[in-house]
């Protein structure tokens, strides 16, 4: 079976937008999830809906791939899972390490998902010596010693980093050295990499903090609503205490 080291997914030489590639994951999610209930087809409207995108963009995106779909019937389930999965080159297999198993580290480790998806967790990786032969997830733990031949040995070209900021660049750079050329980072840190070599960041603090930032704005959109209500029935209020005894406006009386 090829490895990641000898083969690059064919959305590049075939001048897929980067946006168009970030959603094609989306669409493979819930196509999986439709070929696992065994519907034979599914309408770019369903789909889309599905995936979180309007119909108008999916239909954009599959004509990247040559795909258009038959009026009246909609797209094929299982093609578009076969043809998309060869986009994002998860017809092969792709061998991971993951360094620094703390808790995070361990619980990437723990992810039943990878195997479906096309990667293979060929390394745990860890700079703590009592960690070195203890199995996380049926893999024994190694020493970030032996990170090179690892790398070599392994054929890995693509790297999960789950230290600590301050150690983050530092295994970056022995990745990059040992041939690493993709990299998922999971360090609350920004990574500084040569040309060639992706990185995809995941922060969740920061994830959460765009989350607060939005209900916070609900709340004072809320608030806000409530003051403009309460302003409407007082200044009725004050109305109706302006009219005379019947409703009517008391006449001003001359000075």
């Amino acid at each position: 079976m090829a490895t990641g080291r000898t083969h690059r997914p064919a959305t590049r030489s075939r001048g897929i937008p980067e946006a168009t590639v970030a959603r094609l994951p989306l669409y493979l999610r819930a196509l999986t999830a439709l070929s696992e209930r065994s519907v034979p087809t599914v309408s770019s409207e369903e789909l889309a809906a599905a995936a979180g995108v309007n119909s108008a963009k999916l239909r954009k995106d599959f004509s990247y791939l040559g795909s258009y779909g038959t009026r009246g019937v909609g797209y094929d389930v299982e093609y578009l899972v076969y043809q998309i999965s060869r986009e994002l080159g998860l017809t092969q297999d792709w061998p991971v390490v993951i360094v620094g198993i703390g808790n995070l580290g361990a619980a990437l480790a723990n992810y039943g998902g990878f195997a479906s998806r096309g990667f293979r967790v060929a390394a745990l990786i860890d700079a703590d010596p009592q960690l070195a032969g203890k199995p996380v997830a049926g893999i024994p733990v190694q020493h970030t010693d032996d990170l090179e031949r690892i790398i070599q040995d392994n054929g890995v070209s693509i790297g999960v980093i789950a230290t600590p900021a301050g150690a983050a660049q530092q295994v970056c750079d022995r990745l990059v050295a040992a041939g690493v050329t993709s990299i998922l980072n999971f360090a609350p840190t920004v990574l500084t990499v040569p040309d060639g070599v992706d990185v995809r960041k995941v922060d969740l603090s920061i994830e959460l903090q765009i989350l607060a930032f939005h209900e916070q704005r609900k709340a004072g959109e809320e608030s806000a609503a409530t003051a403009a209500a309460a302003a409407v029935t007082a200044s009725g209020t004050e109305a109706a205490a302006d009219q005379g005894p019947d409703g009517d406006v008391p006449a001003v009386m001359p000075a």
